[in-house]
C-alpha cells in the first residue's frame, strides 16, 4: 500500500501553513517506514500531480474553514472532501480539487482520501503559528497517526521524541 500524506498552506500566512506544520511535526516525531511518503505540498498545484498518482490513501493536513473555534481539529473521509473544497480558504485548495479531478479522469485517483484540518485563527502575513493553533498541531498529528494506524502502521517515535512519551 503506498500512503501519501500532504501537508498543503502558506507558511507566509500564520495559521494557513498549518498543514505544513503537521507534517514536519510527524516526521519529525515518528519514524515512518517507506511505504508512507510525506509530502511539503505548500501551495502547490498541478505539480502534485504525479505525487499523488496511483497512490492509496491521500491524507491531507490543512487549515479548513469551518464554524468551529479555532484550533479545533476536524477529521473529514473521502465522501466529505467536496465540500472542504467549496469553502475553501486559498488558491492550493483548488488546484488540488483540479489535481484530484484530475486523477479521476486518468484512472489514477486515490482509492481514499482523508482530510485531518485545523480551524485556523490568524491568516495575517507572518511565519509563526498562532499560540492556539501551534497547540493544536500536536493533536493533528496524532490524528494523522491514528489513520496510519488504522491501515495497518505501526509507527515507532523518533529518537529523543520517544523520551518520556507513551505511545
Amino acid at each position: 500500500m503506498r500512503v501519501v500524506v500532504l501537508g498543503l498552506g502558506n507558511i507566509l500566512l500564520r495559521d494557513e501553513g498549518v498543514g505544513v506544520r503537521v507534517i514536519e511535526a510527524l516526521a519529525e516525531r515518528y519514524v515512518l517506514p517507506p511505504e508512507i511518503e510525506v509530502v511539503d505540498g505548500g501551495t502547490a498545484g498541478m505539480e502534485l500531480l504525479n505525487v499523488i498518482a496511483g497512490c492509496d490513501h491521500l491524507l491531507i493536513c490543512d487549515a479548513v474553514k469551518d464554524e468551529a473555534p479555532p484550533g479545533t481539529v476536524i477529521k473529514l473521509t473521502h465522501a466529505e472532501i467536496p465540500s472542504f473544497f467549496q469553502t475553501r480558504y486559498s488558491p492550493h485548495q483548488l488546484g488540488l480539487a483540479d489535481v484530484l479531478a484530475t486523477l479521476t479522469l486518468s484512472d489514477e485517483a486515490p482509492r481514499a482520501v482523508t482530510l485531518i484540518g485545523i480551524v485556523p485563527l490568524d491568516l495575517e502575513l507572518g511565519i509563526e503559528l498562532s499560540l492556539e493553533i501551534g497547540a493544536a498541531v500536536a493533536m493533528a498529528v496524532e490524528e494523522v497517526v491514528a489513520v496510519l494506524r488504522e491501515l495497518g502502521y505501526l509507527l515507532a517515535l523518533n529518537g529523543p521524541a520517544a523520551v518520556g512519551c507513551a505511545d
